[in-house]
């Protein structure tokens, strides 16, 4: 796909791939490719292991460097075995770490994931600690040498000082809603492009159906809002109606990071010139195809195969 250099508003003309800020969380993921869920006293064997770095925030730093732009990562990691894999990672994929904040004594995600042939995950966590205290060193001067920013709302008090800084400076801003949370979150107030799960839109809302939700979504949300559904594709707010994108047709063997992909590629083909509904288009190729392989973000396609993608399906 060529992406326009302007937008005809205030972004300037890009002379070298955007920088996109990703801020919020980063885990460790194991993942297990399985042929069927373990049940109580029973054993499953296990195809393939991964080990790999995970968290919204950590994985769109990584499809934005693996579809060309320039990826910064700022978010609150600890010093324990976990968190040096986490960061060893992001720079292993080309994304500047410098801005990571270290917590001394503290510790990261992680999670052991369990993927059968049909995609579906079964999940554990063990909750970082240590993190929640933690901030950005200097929002304002992060916001300054960025083009967009991609946050989610794991860690809502650490991100919302980079998107307010950002917000400021008028540098597009994507909120990744994640986690269930209140209409009156002041990240809907600093947020041009609020994405939400379908999960997280239903309980925010307390509406089920999808459009009516967008709806009351679009009440306290000041921007572009949309919910990506997976398989079945992605709505989004336009006017007073709701319009819908279809998912791009794929085996799916894996869905962990789909999502993450999504966020980081729209962000991306924003600040690169894009309209929104374009921005949807590429970032659902992305996302698309990370589903097509096994092992998380380690699965994140470059951005010739997204481009071969979007012409096999004008």
């Amino acid at each position: 796909m060529a992406l326009p250099a302007d937008r005809n508003n205030k972004h300037r003309l890009l002379t070298s791939p955007p920088v996109v800020l990703c801020t919020g969380i980063a885990v460790m993921d194991f993942l297990f490719r399985v042929d069927r869920f373990p049940t109580p006293a029973t054993k499953a064997p296990t195809q393939e292991f991964v080990i790999t770095g995970g968290g919204c925030a950590a994985n769109a730093a990584i499809a934005v460097a693996r579809l060309g732009g320039r990826a910064k990562f700022c978010g609150p990691l600890g010093d324990d075995e976990m968190s040096d894999r986490i960061v060893q990672g992001l720079v292993d994929a080309g994304v500047d770490v410098d801005d990571a904040v270290r917590v001394p004594g503290a510790v990261a995600s992680v999670s052991g994931i369990l993927i059968d042939p049909a995609g579906e995950r079964l999940m554990t966590t063990r909750r970082e600690r240590g993190l929640d205290a933690a901030r950005a060193f200097n929002p304002d001067a992060l916001a300054q040498q960025v083009d967009a920013v991609v946050a989610d709302n794991h860690f809502a008090d650490f991100v919302l000082p980079i998107c307010q800084a950002a917000a400021r400076r008028g540098i597009p801003v994507v909120l990744d809603v994640d986690k269930e949370t209140k209409a009156d979150d002041p990240l809907f107030a600093c947020t041009s492009h609020a994405i939400f799960s379908a999960e997280a839109l239903r309980v925010t809302t307390g509406i089920l159906e999808c459009e009516a939700a967008l709806a009351r979504a679009a009440e306290f949300c000041r921007g572009f809002v949309a919910v990506t559904e997976g398989a079945d594709g992605v709505r989004w707010r336009a006017g007073n109606g709701v319009r819908q994108m279809s998912a791009f047709p794929v085996a799916a063997i894996d869905t962990v990071a789909a999502g993450d992909v999504f966020h980081g590629a729209f962000a991306l083909a924003f600040a690169e010139g894009c309209a929104e509904v374009e921005c949807l288009r590429f970032a659902s190729a992305a996302a698309a195809l990370k589903c097509t392989r096994f092992g998380g973000i380690a699965g994140v396609p470059g951005r010739l195969e997204v481009e071969r993608l979007l012409v096999s399906h004008p």
